[in-house]
């Protein structure tokens, strides 16, 4: 470390950098109109030195860890020499300004010392409407991204600290719901100002030059560090292949190959193999693709390594031209977060070669998106939430149930909420027995939510995952149940597709029922502690009958139940012996 720089003084000053993004994080969540946002969490925040580099991210999705620098880079070339204090600076487009989807909506706002810009307040927001041929405009069957919905280039919101009038009166017309869409961007926008505030803050205390200094310090520190724990993983090449179900009533397979290769504290992840780009909102843009790559490895590191640009120094990310993971203008990317989840439960697959002590049995496959919209006197209502989430059991423990994939830090919306603000009852929301991936240790359960139309009519759009290919186990580990969407379960029950290209026209009364794929198993389920098994079967986790046919663990009903010792002993015996005798 440079005489230069103190240790101490660099921690301090590393978490001055996350405090600021966390109080960004707090007051857009405080601020916000939309459940999406406030309540779901979809969004997040991150501080950037002048170059556009992260220097910290606040806590809310992974995902889009490593999008900020692709998009500020973009702003910092096209408005070179035209950037002034007061300005805000908006864009969403995956193509003209290295965004994401058009729900995602970039907000970011210079920090000026005297005449030079020293740092950027920067945040990203999942919007509940931005037009589009589908409310919520996430429309898994459009062909181009001009039937997804209003496409913003980088262009500047505020200027000079004045009001782009005309360009919010063109975003209010063209979205459904503009009271909560514009809501949101003025959270945004308090969120970006406390950021310059605070960072102001930070430069007055300390000096800029000291805090700058400090700042590229800590790329270098964090590049370092990653390299070093990447040394820590075997050399070599690891391989692994993973499945979208696909799109509509008559799915084909989309196909992700990765191949991740560890030499000399670096990684490459190359995508070679992977399907070409569809017509359909499932593809991701490249900052996308990266993010992911980032958030899988973040995951299996050891070190608390520092949310900023220098750990991606030591990651690269490659995906042919034109594939489903980089594709080419004008694929759509409405639902390009199915995707990104899949592209994270691909990677940690390759990766549980390595470092198996170090990743989870697959999980449920990410957030499920249902929406739920409508016009309810005579105004739209757009209802979406990130309904998370399982995961899969682990070296160590059972895996967990109602919590939200790595890949997004994301919430349920509570169900008063959802009541209060929308024409919707939820009439189920709980856990599935017999669901979990059978192991050593046990996958998580699958949730399930019911909501019930209260509105004349309402149109329905879903996307979800894991039916035809379910969560996968590791190590002799089985798969966890796969997802299911009914419509009016005890009546008709009937079974809607996966990913919907065609929404589903509802009327008062009908009732969608979405039921989660349960996560993956780890290790032998012959070998799961009878205890455990007896502990899931009172906690109604498990019954009589899968504890027998998936453990081999007989156990009598009673008050309470118990464990015939002798009977399991037996059992487990022969279904070994068999396994055995198979394999010879």
């Amino acid at each position: 470390m440079s005489a230069e720089i103190d240790p101490f003084q660099l921690e301090v000053i590393r978490h001055s950098f996350d405090a600021v993004a966390e109080d960004m994080s707090l007051t857009l969540m405080r601020t916000a109109h939309s459940g999406i946002v406030r309540d779901s969490l979809d969004f997040s925040t991150s501080i950037c030195d002048a170059l556009g580099q992260p220097l910290a991210q606040g806590i809310c999705t992974p995902m889009q860890l490593g999008s900020f620098y692709d998009a500020m880079r973009r702003l910092i070339r096209d408005y070179a020499g035209r950037i002034s204090p007061g300005d805000v600076f908006i864009a969403n487009d995956p193509y003209e300004a290295a965004g994401q989807h058009l729900p995602d909506i970039y907000v970011a706002t210079p920090v000026f010392d005297g005449d030079r810009i020293v740092a950027w307040s920067t945040t990203i927001a999942h919007h509940s409407d931005v037009g589009g041929i589908v409310a919520g405009s996430n429309a898994l069957g459009a062909e181009e991204i001009y039937q997804e919905g209003l496409r913003l280039p980088i262009v500047k919101f505020v200027e000079a600290g004045r009001r782009n009038q005309a360009l919010w009166d063109v975003i209010a017309i063209n979205v459904r719901t503009p009271d909560k869409v514009l809501g949101d961007l003025q959270a945004q926008m308090a969120a970006c100002m406390s950021g310059e505030r605070e960072m102001k803050a930070l430069f007055a205390r300390y000096g800029t030059d000291t805090v700058l200094r400090y700042a590229d310090h800590l790329h270098d520190y964090t590049e370092r560090l990653t390299r070093a724990e990447l040394r820590e993983i075997p050399e070599g090449t690891y391989h692994f292949t993973d499945h979208i179900d696909g799109l509509g009533a008559n799915p084909e397979p989309v196909v992700l190959q990765v191949a991740v290769t560890i030499r000399d504290g670096s990684a490459l992840v190359d995508w070679e193999g992977t399907s070409p780009q569809v017509k359909g909102g499932i593809n991701p843009s490249f900052p996308f693709t990266k993010a992911c790559a980032y958030t899988a490895f973040r995951s299996i590191l050891k070190a608390d390594l520092p949310t900023c640009h220098g750990f991606a120094r030591a990651i690269e990310v490659r995906a042919p031209l034109g594939s489903l993971l980089n594709p080419t203008f004008p694929a759509p990317c409405g639902a390009r977060g199915i995707t990104g989840y899949r592209m994270i439960d691909c990677l940690l697959g390759a990766l549980a070669s390595a470092v198996p002590d170090r990743v989870t049995a697959d999980t449920s496959g990410g957030s499920t998106l249902p929406t739920i919209a409508g016009y309810r006197d005579g105004k739209a209502f757009v209802f979406c939430e990130t309904f998370m989430g399982t995961w899969g059991g682990t070296s160590a423990h059972d895996g967990q149930s109602g919590v939200p994939h790595m890949g997004a830090n994301q919430s349920n919306v509570p169900i008063e909420m959802i009541e209060s603000d929308y024409p919707i009852r939820i009439e189920r929301y709980g856990l599935v027995p017999d669901t979990g991936g059978p192991g050593r240790y046990r996958g998580g359960l699958s949730l399930t939510r019911e909501y019930r139309v209260l509105n004349d009519e309402a149109i329905l759009n879903i996307r979800s995952d894991k039916r035809r290919f379910p969560p996968h186990g590791l190590f002799g580990g089985g798969t966890g149940a796969p997802s299911l969407n009914l419509i009016n379960p005890d009546a008709e029950n009937r079974l809607l597709p996966v990913l919907m290209t065609e929404v589903e026209k509802l009327r008062r009364g009908d009732v969608y029922r979405h039921i989660m794929a349960g996560g993956g198993g780890y290790g032998d389920p012959l070998d799961r502690d009878p205890a455990d098994v007896l502990a899931d079967v009172i906690e109604e986790k498990v019954s009589l009958g899968h504890a027998r046919d998936a453990y081999g663990v007989v156990v009598l009903p009673g008050r309470p139940p118990c464990v015939d010792d002798a009977a399991t002993q037996a059992l487990r015996a022969r279904r070994r012996a068999e396994a055995t005798g198979a394999g010879a």
